[in-house]
């Protein structure tokens, strides 16, 4: 994990860190804020990510830091272990994670399907979306888990506060016409959620300046702690309960980080190598291992859970970054942020942060991403939104169980009906029926043979073709012997098989060897009607 020629593109790598840095600023409070956590740990993980994992990292371009792909873990994490104690659990996923990366387990993101993945993340855009909801109104109500969650939306809606309200729908303006106007979008060193966050200052601002009741009371304002002195500076650091390690939940919630913080990295990293115009390799071991070290630093300070961000990362390279150094560089400047502008940073609405958090919500549950995955049939769509609807109403674990439950039950049974091909056009008497088999044959596919040859009518001949296929498994070639020497003589059925080429391994009657033909190309449908009619 060792960095190399750090500073040979300083010039451009500076500038894109500026870029990153104003880009991640809002998004390191914003995904506090939706996690339920201390708004300083945002700042901290956003830290640790820049500085620690970017210079482990070997990828040069990706950037980590608080993901929100962790917010809903994270938000009933906190609720339920208490703050102190959820430190515990971020301390062990990174222990976890650097055990993975030693263990040489950077390719478990490819046994996870993507419609599953795909559904988590909109499930938890979802979430994100809709624990705004209050904040973005200026209502104290608070979302609750299950179908609950419609009541205290509509709840919300009769809890307004003018003035809130006109700074979201400002905030929201600016983040949309930013990200949809090419023009805006050019100007790389003024990211669209910091114009945001100047406008709901501004708009505040005026607001306060004029006396007017639409002004925005500090309560529903960003509140970071301001040190007056490096002992009040180390004070603001909350520390991990460590007695909670005998604490089962605490496990729980560590294994369920490691394992999606894992996930949501090693893609983001597998799309940051494309972004890269240089085409750059990344050992995804160590970058497991360089996320470890990076979330047990930030949970041992008091910070979040973090990942590589595909935002931050696809800003870096749009801003022309060359090297990792880009991400150390915003690191820094957003510890120099915190030491010297938190009372600029506490002028911010959290009216605000919730606008952007309502464009990243939406971002991760897109209508399109439904879209294609509806385009894409049924076995990739169920998936997909169960996995969506049960992450929103059932919690993510469950959801991604039965998300992946349900692709499991798909794959077998989209390889049971790939097995083999069955002719089954009207039939009437005298009709050849034509059973072909696929290039392989598991023994998942037993069943379904099974009850296809037992569904043959009485007195019919049929033709078990097998030229295609590869491999067949024994229990297969034993149901198709049995078949041929016992259920298919009682029923009157004359069978031919075709292209069995380890015939010997299905039968060693000399008759029936006789009719087992390797080559269907020899069968023409007069030698065919000639052998049923022997």
């Amino acid at each position: 994990m060792k960095s190399n020629n750090l500073f040979a593109h300083l010039k451009s790598d500076v500038a894109s860190g500026l870029v990153v840095f104003l880009v991640a600023l809002p998004l390191c409070l914003g995904i506090a804020l939706a996690s339920g956590a201390p708004l300083f740990s945002g700042i901290i993980t956003g830290i640790i990510g820049g500085i620690v994992v970017g210079f482990l990292s070997q990828s040069h371009i990706s950037v980590s830091g608080p993901a929100a792909g962790l917010t809903a873990i994270v938000f009933v994490a906190i609720a339920d272990l208490g703050y102190e104690s959820f430190l515990v659990a971020v301390v062990l996923a990174g222990a976890m994670q650097l055990l993975l990366g030693l263990m040489k387990a950077g390719t478990i993101s490819n046994y996870f399907p993507s419609n599953v993945i795909e559904g988590m993340l909109a499930g938890i855009g979802v979430i994100i979306f809709i624990q705004q909801i209050p904040l973005a109104l200026g209502s104290d109500v608070e979302i609750s888990s299950g179908l609950g969650i419609f009541a205290d939306i509509f709840a919300a809606f009769q809890d307004i506060q003018p003035g809130i309200l006109i700074i979201t729908v400002a905030s929201l303006a600016v983040l949309i016409t930013w990200d949809k106007t090419p023009a805006l979008k050019k100007l790389k060193l003024v990211p669209g959620a910091l114009v945001a966050v100047v406008t709901g200052i501004v708009i505040n601002g005026v607001f306060m300046l004029t006396d007017s009741s639409l002004a925005v009371t500090s309560e529903y304002m960003v509140n970071l702690p301001v040190p007056k002195s490096i002992e009040e500076f180390k004070g603001i650091f909350v520390s991990p309960n460590y007695t909670a390690i005998f604490n089962p939940g605490v496990w729980i919630v560590a294994i369920t980080i490691t394992i999606v913080a894992s996930i949501e990295t090693l893609l983001c990293i597998e799309a940051t190598e494309r972004l890269d115009p240089l085409k750059r390799f990344v050992n995804t071991n160590v970058e497991l291992k360089a996320q470890g070290i990076g979330n047990m630093i930030s949970g041992l300070l008091g910070g979040l859970p973090m990942t590589s961000v595909v935002v931050r990362s696809s800003a870096n390279v749009s801003a022309g970054a060359k090297t990792k150094m880009s991400a150390v560089i915003h690191g820094l400047l957003l510890l120099i942020s915190v030491l010297s502008i938190p009372t600029i940073l506490n002028m911010i609405p959290m009216a605000t942060l919730a606008a952007i958090l309502l464009i990243i919500g939406y971002k991760l549950a897109n209508p399109s991403t439904v879209k294609h995955f509806w385009e894409r049939g049924k076995y990739q769509f169920i998936p997909f939104i169960i996995t969506l609807l049960a992450v929103v109403f059932l919690g993510l674990l469950n959801g991604v169980a039965l998300g992946m439950i349900l692709s499991v039950i798909f794959i077998l049974r989209g390889n049971i009906k790939k097995a083999y091909f069955f002719r089954k056009e009207e039939y009437t008497a005298g009709d050849v029926i034509h059973v072909d088999l696929a290039q392989e044959v598991s023994f998942l596919n037993k069943a379904a043979i099974k009850l296809t040859l037992n569904k043959l009518p009485r007195n019919s001949n049929v033709i078990i073709n097998a030229s295609d296929t590869i491999y067949i498994a024994q229990d297969v070639l034993d149901l198709i012997h049995e078949f041929k020497m016992i259920n298919a003589k009682e029923k009157g059925i004359k069978v031919i098989l075709v292209g069995f080429k380890d015939a010997y391994r299905l039968d060693n009657d000399i008759e029936t060897n006789n009719k087992v033909y390797i080559d269907k190309n020899l069968l023409s449908e007069e030698r065919i009607s000639q052998l049923f009619n022997n």
